[in-house]
């Protein structure tokens, strides 16, 4: 794995983590079976070391998951534009890992986890979706193996 190049701007691990668990969304970035990179934006929660996430039972990103597991996933925190600095403070951070479809007990938790962290008014409701959709729906993990973050602050 590739070292940081700005060591000025790197962040701990912890620092990394937190800005993996406050963030909203990231970048899932897979590889084709032509060698295609593919990158999409993903909701997701952070647990246990892995991010999850659910979709769809096909498709592109299932596709290139199942010729390669290899993925990285990357989210941006806070952002500021110095325009007269000609600059951007910002956070962020990158993991790698391979990804793998969860069942069982470990689908449910990640689907409640999800559902905790984008609809905590309405978990009761949301309980009641899963029940209904969760048979249609994925739910990937991937397991870091790595991780590291920037930031200018």
């Amino acid at each position: 794995m590739k070292k940081v190049r700005r060591k000025d701007r790197e962040i701990t691990r912890p620092e990394a983590e937190e800005i993996l668990t406050n963030c909203k969304y990231g970048i899932l970035s897979t590889v084709g079976e032509d060698g295609q990179p593919y990158g999409v934006p993903l909701s997701y929660t952070y647990k246990n070391n892995c991010i999850y996430f659910h979709c769809a039972t096909s498709g592109h990103k299932i596709e290139n998951i199942q010729n390669n597991s290899k993925v990285s996933f990357c989210v941006v925190g806070e952002t500021n534009v110095i325009a007269a600095e000609f600059t951007t403070k910002y956070e962020s951070a990158m993991v790698f890992g391979v990804a793998s479809e969860v069942q069982g007990a470990e689908k449910d938790n990640a689907l409640m986890w999800l559902l905790e962290k984008y609809s905590a008014e309405f978990i009761e409701e949301g309980k009641n979706v899963i029940s209904k959709m969760g048979r249609v729906t994925k739910v990937m993990k991937k397991e870091i193996d790595h991780i590291s973050g920037k930031a200018q602050k």
